[in-house]
């Protein structure tokens, strides 16, 4: 089942500048409509470069279920009592290798080097690269940003869920206000604290509170009753990466190379904050309709300047030291941004055993990678840069920091600039109808029973 943070609410501009995004409660306002018309163009991946009269074939999609084999079997917010609290595990299925060496996603994805038109000027408004490195131009002043959201339950109208977990549930919502869908995350407090989440709880408002970035969930506000906490988001229509990736089984090179630079340029940005995310994997990545990932979930953001000693995260995904209970610092995100790339080039993670969680602890100490025959031999050579248990020697973790990973040969044509203003077209648009509260791509849930606002006790 996705986590309670694996959805947020679509982003309705994204600005840079002094102009602040529409808030839940702005009045609606005379503009233009929010799908950007496209262009038809071929481009070279990831460098934005157009060739003129030519265009593109619109992209395949589908709305199948996804099958059981894609089924998240167990829900990320329950927590095993073979492990840490702070551990989420991962579905326990067996990661199918297909024999074939073209994945299903040609489907759903173009291979050649054109990309389908999804707005190249889609959230125009977005002007800068929101604080992120960019390989020659050093390192650009964070932005920071102030939620000013007062909301109640009688600003939205709640509509179906979204997603579940052990916390409680993210409803999709329509604000009364600007008529705009956004999300909202509900936790029940007596769950929260019988888990004993506060902590986490109260870091990832923060955490959500101070950051701004095209490739980050927004959020919007916060509010509370005696039962529970309410945390307006982004509704962001497109769905988890997740469920791209099993329906595709792996990615070919160039897509995995486009979402792999999107979350790269996230992570430098909340590093620059001296942010550690420490929970990257597909279930976190939400795609917009326009295709652009969204890093949801921020449970186990952590401000940390130096060290911290914290168990937590998804077993696929920790870094060794992690396991070892040893001191660790913002390299463990470069660690599992190795891991994340591993994954959408062949489709299962590197250290998984059966799904046990002792036993992926043992993998991942012992740091031995198989790398199969079709990985690109640039993208192997990043990944044993990243996936290296020794971290003075793990790329991210030396002294260019990440402009070490962004000047990796493997993303050689990546142009950062022109992406971190969503100025590239993304591989793959997901079906799905804009700022009308399309929910097609997320499953359906059981409703609450518990009726919200009520008053009581407070826990």
């Amino acid at each position: 089942m996705p986590t309670l943070g694996f959805l947020k609410k679509k982003r309705t501009k994204d600005s840079s500048g002094s102009k602040d995004l529409d808030s839940p409660t702005s009045p609606i306002k005379e503009t233009l409509s929010p799908i950007t018309p496209t262009i038809s163009k071929t481009s070279d991946p990831l460098s934005g470069t157009t060739k003129a009269g030519t265009s593109s074939s619109s992209t395949e999609s589908t709305n199948t279920q996804d099958s059981s084999s894609t089924a998240k079997t167990s829900d990320p917010m329950t927590y095993q009592q073979s492990y840490p609290a702070q551990v989420q595990q991962r579905p326990a299925e067996p990661y199918q290798q297909s024999q074939q060496n073209v994945p299903s996603i040609r489907n759903l994805i173009h291979h050649s080097n054109t990309t389908n038109a999804s707005s190249a000027h889609a959230d125009s408004t977005q002007s800068s690269n929101g604080g992120a490195v960019t390989p020659g131009s050093g390192t650009a002043q964070p932005q920071l940003r102030v939620t000013k959201g007062k909301y109640s339950l009688g600003d939205f109208q709640v509509q179906r869920t979204l997603g579940t977990g052990s916390f409680g549930r993210v409803h999709l919502v329509q604000s009364k206000h600007n008529q705009r869908y956004y999300a909202v995350k509900v936790l029940k407090k007596a769950q929260v604290v019988k888990m004993k989440q506060v902590e986490h709880t109260n870091d990832e408002r923060r955490m959500l509170q101070k950051v701004k970035h095209p490739f980050l969930i927004t959020l919007w506000g916060t509010f509370q009753d005696s039962k529970n906490l309410y945390m307006v988001m982004d509704f962001v229509e497109g769905g988890e990466l997740f469920s791209l990736l099993r329906k595709s089984q792996r990615f070919p090179n160039p897509v995995a190379k486009f979402y792999a630079a999107e979350v790269t340029l996230a992570l430098d940005y909340l590093h620059s904050l001296n942010i550690i995310y420490r929970d990257l994997k597909p279930e976190n990545l939400l795609l917009d309709r326009h295709g652009h990932l969204k890093i949801t979930d921020f449970g186990f953001a952590k401000e940390v300047p130096d060290i911290t000693w914290t168990l937590c995260g998804t077993p696929d995904y920790l870094a060794p030291e992690v396991v070892a209970s040893k001191g660790y610092n913002k390299s463990v995100d470069w660690w599992s941004l190795g891991i994340l790339i591993f994954e959408m080039l062949c489709g299962f993670t590197p250290f998984w055993d059966g799904g046990s969680p002792m036993k992926i602890y043992e993998n991942i100490l012992k740091g031995r990678v198989k790398y199969p025959p079709y990985i690109h031999p640039d993208a192997q050579d990043l990944l044993q840069k990243l996936i290296t248990a020794d971290m003075t020697k793990r790329l991210g973790n030396l002294h260019g920091g990440s402009k070490d990973v962004m000047t990796h040969p493997w993303f050689a044509e990546v142009t950062w600039d022109r992406l971190s203003k969503k100025d590239i077209d993304a591989p793959y648009v997901p079906p799905v109808r804009a700022g009308v509260g399309d929910a097609s791509q997320f499953d359906k849930y059981p409703e609450e029973t518990e009726a919200y606002g009520a008053t009581g006790d407070d826990p």
